[in-house]
């Protein structure tokens, strides 16, 4: 028989998943439509109630994400430039309603390959941090999101924040998509640069999603970034190698990898724009 459990406390969290396997529920904004048909067996984790894992703050050099922070929580809480990309991801994802509901955590859990905040994330170094009654561990995301709804989180863990090192830089995010909010992307992608004072780029992240099973970096294009001043011209096609772009209703190959170029040519020469400006 299908349970529903809805604890107030992270240890009584855990160990309902240490007891079985449950199905976790934070928003809801994914679970639910994906859902064909009624599944009378499922027993449900709500998170809603565990009000300690609301609340972005910085500590120690860290940003913490926690389970229930929501989209809305990360656009309205006052945040360094380094999250202008992810703050822009998260504009467009849904319409209020879902921003209002929808976690990022729950975002990266889903693990879409058309998950808007998944490369904003992975461009921000970020990584995971799993709670189980047998103690914490934290994953680089790369490593945690394994493919199209697939996690390395293990049945009796749950994901209890989102951590970003903090780091004197500007991020950006571009989506191509049908039309410019509500709805699944064509491509995407998320750079996060650092420049020294004469505008020579001193740290360097990308990352591209909707080109692959998962949304990856481009290591490439970062080693070639790293002490140049920032320019357009330095993005190349050889630098989406990493990139597996398939062929579908939004678009074929061919087209999301020449929009994938054009996307990173225009966030580089952004940040050209604003070494100019300074």
């Amino acid at each position: 028989m299908a349970t529903y459990l809805r604890p107030t406390a992270l240890s009584d969290a855990l160990a309902a998943l240490h007891a079985r396997p449950r199905t976790l529920i934070a928003g809801g904004t994914d679970h639910y439509p994906a859902r064909v048909t009624w599944e009378p067996d499922e027993d449900i984790l709500d998170l809603s109630a565990l009000y300690a894992l609301r609340g972005i703050v910085q500590a120690g050099g860290t940003w913490r994400i926690p389970a229930l922070a929501t989209w809305t929580d990360l656009i309205e809480t006052p945040l360094p430039p380094l999250f202008d990309g992810l703050r822009a991801a998260a504009g467009q994802v849904g319409g209020w309603q879902i921003q209002n509901a929808g976690t990022l955590v729950g975002n990266i859990c889903t693990a879409s390959p058309a998950g808007d905040g998944i490369p904003a994330l992975l461009a921000l170094d970020a990584s995971v941090e799993l709670a189980s009654t047998a103690g914490t561990r934290t994953l680089p995301l790369q490593g945690f999101v394994l493919g199209p709804r697939q996690t390395a989180r293990r049945p009796d863990e749950m994901v209890t924040a989102l951590l970003v090192p903090d780091r004197v830089a500007r991020s950006v995010f571009h989506k191509l998509g049908a039309r410019r909010y509500l709805v699944i992307s064509i491509t995407m992608a998320a750079v996060t640069l650092g420049q020294h004072a004469d505008g020579r780029i001193s740290h360097a992240r990308v990352a591209v999603g909707s080109c692959g099973p998962r949304a990856v970096r481009l290591p490439a294009l970062e080693a070639a970034l790293l002490g140049a001043h920032p320019h357009p011209g330095l993005v190349q096609p050889p630098h989406l190698q990493p990139l597996s772009p398939i062929d579908d209703v939004r678009g074929p190959a061919s087209y999301r990898l020449d929009a994938t170029l054009e996307l990173l040519r225009r966030a580089v020469d952004g940040f050209s724009a604003r070494a100019a400006a300074a």
